[in-house]
Parts: C-alpha cells; sequence; structure tokens
C-alpha cells in the first residue's frame, strides 16, 4: 500500500484524512465543491497509517450524505484500469465500506455500485462481504453465478473456490447460494464448503513447534531457528521454558541471557522477567549494553511487562537515559508510577514529541498514564497531540487524556469529538460535552436517533439526555 501523505493540520483536507470533528464541521460550511474534492481524495487514497484498525467509512459516509455528494469519483475508482493492475484490497477497501454505509442509509446509488463491483471487480469479496450486511436474498441470489464463474471448474479453481468459502468474513451470501435452487450452483457451493471444513480439520491435526518431553537447550535452539528464519519466536519459546524448565535449569538459563546465541537471549530474558528473577534486571541492563537490536528490543519489552516495585523502582533510575531501556523506563512509570513520577512521565512525554513527533509510538503509553496520573500541567502537550497526529486512535487516547487533566475540555475538544471517526472518541464526548452548546444538544439528538451509530455511543448519549430528547 502507498505512505498516506497527511496535509496540514489546519487545512480542510488535513482535518478530514485525520477523521477529526473539526474536519466535518468546516466541510459544511465551505463550499461545496471544495468540500467533496477533499472528501473524494481522502475516500479514493486511504490517509489511515493503519487502515485495518482505524475507522473512517462512516466518519465519511456521514459527510456524504450531508453534502448530498455524487459517488462518480468513486465508480471510476473501482472500475478503472488500475483495479486489475493494483488488486490489492487496501486500494479499494475503503470506498467499499463507504458505499456500505451509505447501501445502510438508504442510498440506492451505492448499493447497485457494490452489486456492480462485486460482479465485475478484483477486491469482491470485500464488496461482497459489504453486501452481506445491507442487502436482500434476491439481490444475493443473483451474485451467485458471477462470483461462482471466477473459479473455473477444474481442481485449482474448486481448491480457490473452496478457500473463499471458508475465509469469508461474512457467511450469509454462501449459504443462500448452498440453498439455491439451481443445483449446479448449491452443489458447487456446498462442496466447497465441506473440503473448507476438512482442511481446517487437517491443519489442526498438524500441530508445529515445541513437544512435550523437550529440554531447555531444544526450546532455545527451536526459538533460534526461528529467528535465522525471520520469524520472532522467542515469546512463544518463554511460554515453553516455563514449562519445561525447573530449579536445577535457572543456571543454564541465566546463562544465556548473558551471552547466548540472540533466540535463546530473547528467550531467557523473556521467560526471567516474567518469573520475576531477581537477576532480571541487571540482566536487562547489560543486554541493552550489549545485544544486537533484536535482543535490546527484547530486553526493553521484557523489561515493560515487569510488575513488581523493584522495576517500578528502577525505571525511576533509568528514566533520564537517553536511549531505549529510559524510554521504556518512562512508559512503566506511566503505567505503574505513583504520585511522585508525574515530573518523570511528563518530562518523557514531552522528549517524545520533540524527538519524534506526535505521532511517535511510545506516546500511546504515556498519553495513558498522563491521563491516569492526572498531569495537569501536560494538557499543552496533550492538545498539540491531539491536533497534529493522523492516528485517529493516538488523538482518542489524547482526548481521553485531556478530559482527565484539562478543565476546558467540555466546551473545547470534547464538542468537535462528538464528529470524530471513532466511536470510542464519540462516546468520551458524549459523556463530557457541555450541553450549553447548541450544536451539541443537537448533534447528540441525531447520534441517538442513528441505527448506524454504535450501541455505547447511544448509551453514552442517553446519559446526558432524556427518552423525549431523542425523538426525531
Amino acid at each position: 500500500m502507498f505512505d498516506p501523505v497527511i496535509a496540514p493540520s489546519g487545512t480542510l483536507l488535513g482535518l478530514l484524512q485525520r477523521g477529526r470533528g473539526d474536519g466535518t464541521l468546516h466541510a459544511l460550511t465551505a463550499p461545496r465543491p471544495e468540500a467533496l474534492a477533499a472528501l473524494n481524495q481522502c475516500v479514493l487514497r486511504d490517509p489511515r497509517h493503519d487502515w485495518q484498525v482505524e475507522n473512517r467509512s462512516l466518519y465519511y459516509a456521514r459527510l456524504y450524505l450531508d453534502l448530498n455528494g455524487e459517488l462518480d469519483a468513486i465508480e471510476a475508482h473501482l472500475f478503472g484500469a488500475e483495479d486489475v493492475l493494483d488488486t490489492d484490497e487496501s486500494r479499494t477497501g475503503l470506498a467499499l465500506a463507504v458505499l456500505g454505509h451509505l447501501a445502510s442509509y438508504g442510498r440506492r446509488d451505492a448499493l447497485e455500485l457494490l452489486r456492480r463491483y462485486a460482479a465485475q471487480g478484483s477486491n469482491w469479496a470485500w464488496a461482497l462481504d459489504e453486501l452481506a450486511l445491507r442487502d436482500d436474498d434476491a439481490g444475493l441470489r443473483a451474485l451467485a453465478a458471477p462470483v461462482l464463474a471466477r473459479f473455473p471448474a477444474d481442481p485449482e479453481g474448486d481448491a480457490e473456490l473452496a478457500a473463499a468459502v471458508r475465509d469469508a468474513f461474512e457467511p450469509r451470501p454462501w449459504r443462500l447460494w448452498a440453498e439455491d435452487p439451481r443445483e449446479s450452483v448449491a452443489t458447487r457451493v456446498r462442496a466447497a464448503h465441506e473440503t473448507g471444513c476438512f482442511d481446517r480439520w487437517q491443519r489442526q491435526m498438524r500441530p508445529t513447534g515445541p513437544r512435550p518431553g523437550w529440554s531447555v537447550r531444544a526450546v532455545f535452539e527451536w526459538a533460534q531457528q526461528g529467528l535465522e528464519r525471520g520469524a520472532a519466536l522467542h515469546v512463544p519459546a518463554a511460554r515453553c521454558l516455563s514449562a519445561v524448565a525447573g530449579p536445577e535449569d535457572r543456571a543454564e538459563i541465566i546463562q544465556a541471557a548473558k551471552d547466548g546465541g540472540d533466540g535463546a537471549r530473547c528467550t531467557a530474558l523473556r521467560y526471567l522477567a516474567d518469573g520475576n528473577d531477581p537477576d532480571t534486571l541487571g540482566l536487562i541492563e547489560d543486554a541493552v549494553a550489549t545485544g544486537s537490536t533484536v535482543v535490546v528490543d527484547a530486553a526493553v519489552d521484557a523489561f515493560e511487562r515487569m510488575r513488581s516495585l523493584a522495576a517500578v523502582d528502577r525505571a525511576r533510575g533509568w528514566a533520564r537515559r537517553p536511549d531505549e531501556l529510559g524510554a521504556a523506563a518512562g512508559r512503566v512509570l506511566a503505567c505503574r508510577g505513583g504520585a511522585q513520577d508525574r515530573g518523570l512521565v511528563l518530562a518523557a512525554l514531552r522528549e517524545a514529541v520533540r524527538g519524534e513527533g506526535p505521532d511517535a509510538p511510545t506516546l500511546w503509553t504515556l498519553i495513558d498514564g498522563t491521563g491516569r496520573l492526572g498531569i495537569a500541567c501536560a494538557a499543552p502537550v496533550l492538545r498539540h497531540i491531539y491536533r497534529e497526529t493522523a492516528s485517529s486512535h493516538l488523538r482518542g487516547r489524547a482526548a481521553r487524556a485531556l478530559a482527565a487533566t484539562d478543565p476546558s475540555f467540555a466546551t473545547g475538544f470534547a464538542v468537535e469529538c462528538l464528529w470524530d471517526c471513532e466511536e470510542s472518541t464519540r462516546e468520551l464526548a458524549a459523556r463530557h460535552a457541555e450541553t450549553g452548546d447548541a450544536r451539541v444538544v443537537e448533534r447528540l439528538r441525531r447520534l441517538a436517533a442513528d441505527p448506524a451509530e454504535e450501541a455505547e455511543v447511544q448509551t453514552a448519549v442517553r446519559s446526558r439526555i432524556g427518552p423525549e430528547e431523542t425523538a426525531v
């Protein structure tokens, strides 16, 4: 997938790409052609850094409805020549999900586009999943012939069909087709379903990995072999070590943590950390100083998993280190530190933003810790992250921390969060937004009446307004 280029946060395009509530509010007051152009750019060039986790489809679909937007640009995107040349589902997934939401809102043109694409497009399985949730039985039955025609009636085609049936996210179309009155359709789909079930059973009967009776050395060798193949197995290997190692094996494990091969060293560090072995912290410090990148990462990760008071106390001493272990110490204090650690957590937060920017992975934990510890003077940094991050999930965490630290949140960011692309952020806003703002009351009513809204959001909304106010 292409690397998204995110426009500045102060522009309409930048706001919409981030999925911010202010994006919708600005689009509704901007010239309609300009708003639709920015919206189309977002839908056709997915702006999410993690498209499998972050939400945008409902957010964009609602804006298409509010703008009464045409779907010509989406149609051209789906049925252009590039659909044959670039079959990666991330190219068309967002557009198809937006069409799915529009179809659920009653947009017939969106439903027809999904049907056409399921019959003709390369990412047909995604379109079929969207239709499985929204289309009627007749519409789905009409797609049986074009979908099955994608799979040649030979052993290879039958195997591909069985895999498609087995891996379908929404089984409804396949179940309908298995009962289709056309014998040629029903027979083939039922056979594919039976083959898929048999394949799944066979995979379950062929487990790979450690076996009962393995020795400590065998576990270390398995972890090293995985590393040499490019697969990091030290986490499952550490779990296996917990099953096979006894007190008499401690010396061997300690030695592996000191100077074993990378696979063995990572496994030993993880095992010792999970068991709160008294030598673990010293071994982690040595590993960060002398180990390879793989070992350093495993040592830092093992340290962050430790729950002991000794680990928290050591984190206070390591928090000012200008390396990976110092950054990890800041995160440990954010998760498990006390009021006396507020200064160290705030310093780690500021350093992360200054050194790595508003999308740094370390910010996720630090922001949560800032809210947990109620660090009020962190509000300016949190506001900066909220505005600038391209991650809608990280923005939601910043909003949650602001709700705990910033007295102005209820009349400020909480208002725009009612239009945010993430349901958890809308839920937070529904609980905090000041209802003295007329926009807030109207938005709460609309969310309460919207059948596409998540149940958690609607529950939060109803806790703020009476049943009589939700009627439309």
